[in-house]
């Protein structure tokens, strides 16, 4: 698959680059990338919830009736889970929800959501550019020479700070490196904008076996 490289006001530079099939025409495998996903959306859960039981409700235990000859069900005390107020039957407890996956099975998945968005034409090539300064007007004006709109994934060859400050208050922008991409945000993304060099970053990173 080869795509046109344009440059920052949205021109085509003349250049085309080759995207390799091994990393962007691949099958889609959907089961690998749903395990990503749900992994990485995991690893985002506090999991700080937490409701009192019984004997952690504060309250008198003293018994509230006698056991028999009242016509009604006995009762201990009024922490009771089936007095208003009292504690909570099988509640919500401190956990960690994250899981483990191998390695293999993340990088399918990654190369899968990769090969989705070139299959659906959804990428686009950027030459490299730098700012002087973080300036958001800046980075929008670029955005707009390069016709994008909704929600984009950039992905930059190698952290710059001036970019990330620049885009990260567009609120349907969002930026990374080509090196700490992940499937939740290549399969949340309407476009996939990659600076030239972030490429063969990419292509480096997932020829290793």
């Amino acid at each position: 698959m080869e795509l046109s490289v344009l440059n920052i006001k949205g021109e085509d530079t003349g250049r085309k680059v080759t995207l390799s099939d091994a990393v962007f025409g691949l099958e889609p495998n959907e089961h690998a990338m749903y395990l990503d996903v749900k992994q990485y959306l995991a690893n985002q859960r506090q999991g700080t919830h937490k409701s009192k039981e019984r004997n952690e409700v504060a309250g008198s235990t003293k018994k509230i009736k006698k056991q028999k000859g009242t016509g009604g069900a006995r009762a201990g005390s009024l922490k009771s889970p089936l007095f208003v107020g009292g504690g909570r039957v099988f509640g919500p407890k401190p956990r960690n929800y994250s899981f483990k996956l191998n390695k293999k099975l993340k990088r399918v998945a990654r190369l899968s959501a990769l090969s989705l968005l070139a299959r659906d034409n959804k990428v686009a090539l950027v030459e490299s550019f730098s700012l002087d300064a973080p300036k958001t007007s800046e980075f929008k004006g670029i955005l707009s020479n390069l016709q994008v709109a909704g929600k984009t994934l950039i992905l930059l060859p190698a952290a710059d700070k001036n970019i990330v400050l620049s885009g990260r208050n567009l609120p349907k922008v969002k930026i990374s490196t080509a090196s700490d991409v992940n499937t939740y945000d290549l399969l949340n993304t309407e476009k996939l904008l990659l600076v030239e060099e972030s490429v063969n970053v990419l292509e480096t990173l997932f020829s290793a076996k």
